[in-house]
């Protein structure tokens, strides 16, 4: 037989009532955690990483459309080779 001990009875109701109120607590801070990580980002206008990688590949097709300019520039400008007319 069982026998039933109603002082413990309530004091699995309080442990269980105690457990969720803390699961709820730390889910509650959480979400304000996160929020205050959110914000603090947005705070600091920081760069998104596909941005960055964007304007390293724009900056890396500049810079070979200076070097085809320099090139081009220096092969129109080259002077003429005295010794080649000989």
């Amino acid at each position: 037989m069982q026998s039933q001990n109603p002082f413990l009875d309530e004091m699995a109701k309080l442990t269980s009532s105690a457990m969720s109120l803390a699961q709820a607590a730390g889910e509650e801070a959480k979400a304000a955690m996160r929020s205050q990580a959110d914000r603090f980002v947005a705070d600091m206008d920081l760069v998104r990483r596909d941005e960055i990688d964007a304007l390293k590949a724009e900056i890396a097709a500049l810079r070979e459309d200076v070097a085809a300019l320099k090139s081009a520039k220096a092969a129109r400008t080259k002077p003429a080779d005295p010794a080649a007319g000989i």
